[in-house]
């Protein structure tokens, strides 16, 4: 066949690659002689226990697949790195950062949020873009999302917002009910529920889609000065955005469009990068500011921190295996390195546990021993030891600490900076703290009246199959955000109802 693509020619690609053909083997290295017929009594009898080849393969597919991530389980991966274009060593020691033109390998794995492995690459989701970077103080993990905030500030609410984006535990479909009553019962959602039916709800493909670290983080540099910071990476391809029709008929012809499309673009050398940026407040301004700056609903406005261009990120290489390099992929806030250290942002302290120990789960405890996670630029030397997997358990050091026996020491240079802290111990309720400000720049200085439109259009498709009584409740809140958005929804909501009843 003509015209395939490079992702349809892969196959054709590895049989013109290789020299010869190998002899098969069972994962214990030993040749097989045929992998046709099992080792039975006669042609019509048993097949005996003593058949290794077998066993050896059946054993290992019964136990193929790991459990898939909860949130973001479909996804794209890509390999690349990090280019400094600009010197921001005055606000951050981080080694990533410490000269212009300096290179660090990274690799990249963009995903959808709320679906599960086999779902369609183009339905209206948040988009994830996770980055790792592998420094020579160990790996560094951007956590973050196409968007600059998120849905709730408190992490103890996530695993419920997420429960409503999954499926009704008695009938497994997804719930307009589930979905709309928990945005309408937290208004602090109203913000990314209106960028997520906006046009920015379907990107066309992860290259065409900007990247957040959304979070607050904070940067100490080499004189122990520090800043708060957040980190935008924009696309270089420009933002493109799917209709609402050409996804839904993709979301049928090929629900894989996202990852096709990465996988072919970086084939064909047409390589994607991003700009990379930092926004910083000074500790004096967040103590002065307006608003929460650590609260991740809330965006920094970019004329009173503008964005600091850093440098680029490129990607030039796929995955050599898709189960290998993105699959095992494992991101987790927590992975910091010197300079760069995590914010009071409840939502960033609550990642900071539960990403590492879904990882744990996933993959198992040693999990940053898998080469796609691997500090590999790091010579390991702590006292952890053993467990599944283990395939670097540090020879004969010492597995305790202090010892007497040169074991490796912990250094004093790379401690983080202290800050006070004090307060009333107790549970603050966060769910009024401002939620329609920066909804309101949002639909009045960010949208064009299409756009406003087609986010009104796209909300009354998604609310009108909610009960009644969440649809008013979800107007409400978004006529605290502008009267005319909340009466053109009731408008939308009407006029679908009317349409209903006439079938």
């Amino acid at each position: 066949m003509t015209n395939r693509d490079p992702a349809a020619e892969q196959l054709q690609e590895y049989k013109k690659s290789s020299s010869k053909t190998q002899t098969i083997t069972t994962g214990f290295g030993a040749p097989v002689d045929t992998k046709s017929a099992s080792l039975t009594v006669g042609p019509q009898g048993p097949i005996l226990l003593q058949d290794a080849t077998y066993l050896d393969e059946i054993t290992h597919f019964d136990r193929e697949r790991i459990p898939e991530r909860v949130v973001h389980a479909k996804g794209a991966g890509a390999f690349g790195y990090f280019e400094v274009t600009h010197d921001v060593t005055k606000y951050t020691k981080a080694c990533i950062f410490s000269q212009i033109g300096k290179r660090t390998d990274l690799v990249v794995r963009f995903s959808t949020v709320g679906g599960e492995s086999g779902s369609a690459d183009t339905v209206r989701d948040p988009r994830g873009f996770a980055v790792k970077f592998y420094t020579e103080e160990g790996v560094w993990d951007i956590v973050g999302n196409n968007t600059p905030i998120f849905f709730i500030r408190d992490p103890l609410l996530f695993p419920s917002f997420i429960h409503t984006q999954k499926r009704n535990p008695v009938t497994h479909l997804k719930d307009a009910d589930m979905f709309w009553d928990f945005i309408s019962l937290r208004p602090e959602t109203t913000h990314q529920t209106m960028i997520l039916f906006s046009d920015r709800g379907i990107p066309d493909g992860y290259r065409f889609m900007n990247g957040y670290g959304s979070h607050t983080f904070k940067l100490v540099n080499a004189k122990g000065e520090a800043f708060w910071c957040k980190f935008h990476y924009k696309t270089d391809q420009g933002i493109k955005n799917l209709p609402v029709e050409k996804a839904a008929e993709l979301a049928s012809s090929d629900p894989d469009y996202n990852i096709r499309d990465l996988y072919n673009a970086i084939h064909m050398g047409n390589y994607p990068s991003w700009t990379f940026y930092i926004q910083v407040m000074t500790l004096e301004e967040a103590k002065t500011s307006k608003f929460n700056p650590f609260d991740l609903t809330k965006v920094w406005s970019h004329s009173d921190f503008p964005l600091i261009p850093v440098g680029k990120i490129v990607l030039n290489r796929n995955p050599s295996n898709y189960f290998t390099d993105v699959e095992q992929a494992a991101f987790a806030p927590d992975h910091l390195i010197p300079g760069i250290e995590p914010s009071p942002d409840k939502m960033l302290q609550g990642r900071l546990l539960a990403y590492s120990d879904t990882h744990r789960h996933r993959l198992g405890p040693n999990f940053l021993q898998l080469p796609v996670n691997c500090p590999y630029r790091v010579t390991i030397a702590n006292q952890q030891r053993d467990g599944p997997q283990c395939y670097h358990n540090q020879g004969g050091a010492p597995n305790y600490y202090p010892n007497s026996f040169s074991g490796p020491a912990p250094s004093p240079s790379v401690k983080q900076t202290p800050f006070e802290i004090s307060g009333v111990v107790d549970r603050y309720e966060s769910g009024d703290e401002d939620n329609f400000t920066q909804a309101k720049l949002f639909w009045q200085k960010v949208l064009s009246p299409e756009e406003r439109t087609r986010l009104i259009e796209n909300t009354v498709n998604s609310l009108k199959y909610a009960v009644d009584f969440i649809q008013e409740r979800a107007v409400k809140n978004f006529a605290n955000v502008d009267e005319e958005f909340g009466a053109r929804l009731r408008d939308g909501l009407q006029l679908a109802k009317k349409n209903k009843a006439n079938l």
